[in-house]
């Protein structure tokens, strides 16, 4: 691994700075979570035609810029920064990599372009809150967490028409007002039992006519982290075409493959937004005085953000690693690297809120915001307990109650 960023990966990093800098600021983001659509489309579209972000993982054949998930990565680091409400998380981090994987060419030639220029999001929806489970992140993903067969998930039919969908998904981020949906069902029955993977190009809530009959009903969810739009999908005889050609793809393991990589840039934007935080708050125990003294000065509090400063470069060079190894195919560490991140974020935002003093606890500063999104992540992704649970046992790390060799 070369630890050295090229010119390029700087720039990346340089030219999305500045840009947050001057448009996402705390009162921006306020903004932008209170619009319909959860963010700001200008930002959006700045974003997506300047700076091609959505692409930025894809192949110069579908309009992409052809990088890595490192380069995602260090993207997303910059918006979990100012924590930058967008859709690029659901669109470019979960849903273009499944496309990529088992979209037929046809699919990925009519949807990939549409994506690369920010025309169409995408948002991947699982049934129920089986986010974490699916992208296996905290579990095996072969299990029942579509529907086994039984009734509840979401339920895949064959017609002659194609294929109809039953069923609810809930945490489905920007599932409000993406325009098309990669939706995981249950199929086959007991004899033939799978998921696959279907897509749904439907209209947002505000082009539907409100019968529910044949559409798929969105209601955009009330959520912890503001910052992180999250809504509920109930399919009702729902026309959809299945992902790809073949219905024997392994889902399961595209799915895992993919929970790794957006562990891994996850991680990066968790540690962003760690940094973020550790420096309002250095800045602000600068300023902050008591008994004539600014409290950055007292030997507690230096010790107190000396460990939160070690555990956030901790946390970086855990995330960076986690970027590398999935765009270079090297072993699954996005779990372990998401665990150690989000655990960072959780410390640092906590103690933020503590060292900000009476202002630290009141709704017009921001601290609370890194805060909720640390909290909204673990529930989303984690808990850190689980990823890095199941993380030992997918190394096999014990086994018999002693270390396996």
């Amino acid at each position: 691994m070369d630890a050295t960023f090229t010119a390029e990966q700087e720039e990346i990093r340089r030219t999305l700075r500045e840009l947050l800098l001057k448009r996402c600021g705390p009162e921006e983001v306020r903004t932008a979570v209170r619009s319909e659509g959860g963010y700001d489309p200008a930002l959006w579209e700045t974003l997506a035609q300047q700076l091609g972000l959505p692409g930025l993982a894809l192949p110069e054949a579908y309009g992409g810029v052809g990088c890595s998930a490192t380069e995602l990565a260090l993207a997303s680091e910059e918006l979990g920064r100012s924590l930058a409400p967008s859709p690029l998380l659901a669109t470019a981090v979960l849903s273009v990599p499944l496309l990529l994987a088992l979209g037929s060419e046809r699919q990925r030639a009519a949807l990939l372009p549409r994506i690369s220029s920010g025309e169409l999001t995408a948002a991947l929806a699982v049934p129920g809150a089986s986010l974490t489970t699916a992208l296996g992140l905290t579990g095996d993903n072969r299990g029942d967490w579509a529907g086994g067969g039984r009734a509840g998930g979401v339920q895949a039919r064959q017609t002659d028409g194609g294929w109809r969908l039953y069923g609810q998904a809930d945490q489905v981020l920007d599932g409000h007002s993406a325009g098309l949906l990669l939706v995981a069902a249950h199929t086959g029955g007991f004899a033939r039992s799978r998921t696959l993977l279907f897509l749904v190009q439907d209209s947002p809530p505000a082009e539907q006519d409100g019968s529910g009959s044949g559409a798929a009903t969105r209601v955009r969810l009330t959520s912890l982290d503001e910052t992180r739009s999250q809504a509920r999908i109930q399919l009702r005889d729902v026309e959809a075409e299945l992902l790809g050609d073949d219905e024997s793809a392994d889902v399961a393991g595209v799915l895992a493959g993919v929970g790794d990589s957006a562990a891994a840039v996850l991680a990066a934007e968790a540690v962003g937004a760690a940094d973020r935080v550790l420096e309002r708050t250095v800045e602000y125990v600068k300023q902050r005085e008591q008994f004539g003294r600014a409290i950055g000065s007292f030997q507690a509090v230096k010790h107190r953000l000396a460990d939160l400063y070690v555990q956030v470069q901790a946390a970086r060079s855990a995330a960076y690693y986690a970027a590398w190894a999935a765009g270079a195919g090297e072993e699954r560490v996005g779990g372990l690297a998401l665990a150690q991140a989000l655990e960072a974020l959780r410390i640092t935002s906590s103690e933020a809120v503590q060292l900000h003093g009476g202002i630290g606890f009141t709704w017009e500063h921001e601290a609370h915001l890194y805060f909720k999104r640390s909290a909204g992540d673990e529930l989303l992704f984690g808990p850190v307990h689980r990823l890095r649970e199941h993380a030992a046992d997918a190394a096999r790390l014990f086994g018999g109650g002693e270390v396996a060799v």
